[in-house]
């Protein structure tokens, strides 16, 4: 194949859309701390997710981390291993310690099963990871919580548009987190929002995003630099109105590669949950090396020599980076290991063709022995 294919591809809107939106900032040279644009941008996002109140940020990253020391949290924070490695970073970054639950072999997401065994006299709150678009066990992880009185913050990055049983899935827990990077179901080039309750919390995570000023004359916080520029903004505001085309096309690639590795022995595709009306964000497969023939790798190889780029995502696990060696036993979380080493994401964008798509199944079916 001529065409480099990567494994996403950013949507936009039209040129003429975008440069639309942003004339007006050459009128009022109001270009970031939040204007027009990023309150505006603020309110539609609360309507589309279903929340009561939503604020901005510069990527994903620092709505979660600010979000974490907006909560004032002290101690051992419950998570996944399997998920980006910000999730891990803001984590340690706030100086808590993370406690890394196994994940559900079928959905990717954190086993609920395990958490109460790993809830300790320091545990102070539970941060688990809605991934490739499936949706955690909500209510168990709500119900949990209550019982114990911890605090739950959700990383919501893969699951933007997710409905579950009619809700926004940024309705549940304390707070959700989303990013807006370019590699995303939707995005502002570069941004991320937290969703969330209480207004105290709002408070003191608009301010962390802001240096900690209060007013002019008085600055009561160590804060960071985490505003979303107007820029940013105006890209969400366009993007926002063709999130359900997006969506449409999206699906249609989905339900392509699914017609085409459904019941393949030895390949393990994404559930499709109960109740969940998806964003289709990724297509991962789980390659059974004995029963496929090939392993994980070897199909990656393969597809790479015919300019296509799938992604080992996530791989390797956040408790067994580098940067972690000796700190965090990933061997604690085995299930997570097996799907890391096995997992890749297949090429999905809402305008992929299809005739790609069925070029890509065909490469993988070659593998199989």
């Amino acid at each position: 194949m001529d065409e480099k294919i990567l494994v996403t591809r950013s949507s936009m809107p039209s040129f003429e859309e975008y440069t639309a939106e942003i004339r007006d900032l050459w009128e009022s040279r109001w270009l970031t701390n939040m204007g027009a644009k990023h309150n505006q941008f603020r309110a539609e996002l609360s309507a589309y997710l279903g929340v009561e109140n939503t604020d901005l940020f510069t990527n994903g990253h620092m709505a979660i981390e600010l979000s974490l020391q907006a909560m004032g949290l002290k101690g051992e924070v419950i998570t996944t291993p399997f998920t980006f490695i910000s999730t891990t970073h803001a984590i340690v970054r706030n100086g808590l310690q993370p406690v890394f639950c196994d994940i559900d072999p079928k959905d990717y997401t954190m086993d609920v099963s395990q958490i109460e065994e790993l809830i300790t006299p320091k545990t102070c709150a539970i941060l688990p990871v809605h991934v490739y678009g499936n949706v955690c066990q909500v209510e168990e992880i709500e119900r949990i919580a209550s019982q114990y009185g911890l605090k739950v913050l959700y990383d919501a990055a893969h699951a933007f548009g997710v409905r579950y049983k009619g809700r926004g899935v940024a309705s549940f827990g304390d707070a959700s987190c989303f990013s807006f990077h370019a590699t995303k179901v939707f995005h502002s080039v570069e941004g991320g929002a937290v969703c969330f309750k209480d207004r105290e919390f709002g408070q003191a995570v608009y301010s962390l995003k802001d240096f900690g000023i209060q007013s002019e004359a008085e600055i009561d916080g160590v804060g960071a630099n985490a505003k979303m520029n107007e820029f940013c903004a105006a890209m969400g505001l366009c993007n926002l109105r063709h999130m359900e085309e997006v969506l449409a096309l999206r699906k249609r690639v989905v339900q392509e590669y699914r017609r085409l590795l459904a019941d393949i022995d030895g390949l393990q595709l994404n559930v499709i949950q109960k109740d969940v009306e998806p964003n289709y964000a990724y297509f991962p497969i789980v390659v059974d090396e004995e029963k496929f023939g090939a392993d994980r790798d070897e199909i990656c190889e393969k597809l790479r020599q015919n300019n296509i780029f799938a992604r080992k995502y996530f791989y390797p696990l956040t408790n067994a980076v580098s940067c972690y060696k000796d700190r965090f036993d990933a061997g604690l979380t085995p299930r997570a290991a097996y799907v890391s080493r096995r997992v890749m994401t297949l090429p999905l964008y809402a305008d992929l063709d299809l005739e790609i798509v069925r070029e890509i199944c065909s490469l993988i079916l070659e593998c199989k022995k």
